[in-house]
């Protein structure tokens, strides 16, 4: 099975390479996740909206039609939440710092081994687990300690005023911890608002939030501000 849990994993694969496309494909349905392929850049994102679920991506960054970094910045566009794992002949750190600055959550370059890929497959579907699948009820950031059950924080003895929203909020950072997040992900994720709908409000919360976790609100810690995209939280 692809992680601890019962539930059926949904990849999609997005390679040109039919030899490499059809050997995946093979191997993760044997490890029981269900596949979904393209073969190009527009096929994918197509794909992306099309899908009913998806929790992960494999994602090529040499493809027709546009290449992986363009999928993968118009993804993060269109709100599209699954974490995305590149795959690439080039070994340069550009690249991959490329990658990982458009919002990868993870990269390996060709030729790889298909165990390692799986096992990276499943750190990533571990540690981004939507709150059903990773309980979480007291986490502490920093001196802040957070119970998510009782909607209580408190630093050292002093108790914390968060809106209901707010603790929304950081949940849903924590559980997407060192990823980026788009603020259509937050505004569909967090306030079920549609996802076209852009409004600066989630940044009003945020602001509020980072007052009552961050030693120094002006120059964040923990909830960094991705400009023109939207947030990572991260404390390690």
């Amino acid at each position: 099975m692809p992680t601890t849990t019962d539930r059926t994993y949904h990849m999609l694969i997005v390679e040109d390479d039919t030899d490499i496309l059809m050997g995946l494909e093979e191997y993760f349905e044997l490890e029981d996740y269900e596949v979904d392929t393209a073969e190009d850049g527009e096929g994918a994102l197509q794909k992306m909206k099309d899908m009913d679920q998806c929790d992960v991506v494999l994602l090529d960054v040499m493809l027709p039609e546009k290449d992986g970094f363009e999928v993968l910045e118009a993804s993060q566009e269109m709100g599209f939440s699954a974490p995305i794992l590149m795959i690439t002949a080039r070994g340069e750190q550009e690249s991959k710092l490329k990658g990982f600055g458009l919002g990868a959550d993870d990269y390996v370059t060709k030729p790889f081994n298909v165990e390692e890929l799986a096992a990276r497959v499943k750190a990533i579907l571990q540690r981004t687990m939507p709150p059903a699948e990773a309980p979480m009820d007291v986490y502490e950031v920093g001196e802040v300690e957070v119970n998510f059950s009782t909607h209580e924080a408190r630093r050292g003895g002093d108790e914390l005023n968060f809106t209901a929203l707010e603790f929304d909020i950081l949940r849903y950072l924590i559980q997407h911890k060192g990823r980026t997040v788009t603020r259509k992900q937050l505004l569909r994720d967090v306030w079920g608002i549609d996802e076209n709908i852009i409004t600066r409000t989630i940044d009003r919360h945020m602001a509020s939030v980072r007052k009552k976790i961050e030693p120094d609100p002006s120059d964040p810690t923990y909830i960094e501000t991705v400009y023109g995209i939207g947030y990572r939280f991260d404390d390690e």
